[in-house]
Parts: C-alpha cells; structure tokens; sequence
C-alpha cells in the first residue's frame, strides 16, 4: 500500500450499519510511500495509521494540462 499527501484514506465498516470512516493522508512516515500515515479525518481528528485490511487508499486526481 503505498500513498501520498493529499490522498484519501478510507476505512471501511466492519460491521453492518458502521460507516466509513474517510480522511486525508496529511504526512507520509514511511519511506517510498509506506505506511504509517498521519491522516486527518472529516471530524477534525488526526492520528497514525497503519492500514489493515479494511482500509483503502483513494489517490487524489493529477489534472492535465
């Protein structure tokens, strides 16, 4: 799983009825791309994360020009 700053990283319910839990990759710690990531999240919270299984990393569009 490799990501950049200003992806998404989403984690995904485990449960039925839980909610997806989205934010963005803010800070990369690990080298070439790996995790673990400091991502703020839509509420406002910001942790490390080390991406499970149920986790997605969404890359943010490059526009073309």
């Amino acid at each position: 799983m490799r990501a950049t700053v200003g992806d998404q990283l989403v984690q995904h319910g485990r449960v039925v009825g839980q909610h997806d839990k989205v934010g963005e990759i803010v800070e990369v710690m690990g080298q070439g791309g790996n995790p673990p990531y400091r991502v703020r999240f839509e509420d406002g919270h910001e942790g490390v994360c080390s991406p499970g299984p149920d986790t997605e990393i969404r890359h943010r569009q490059q526009t073309s020009q």
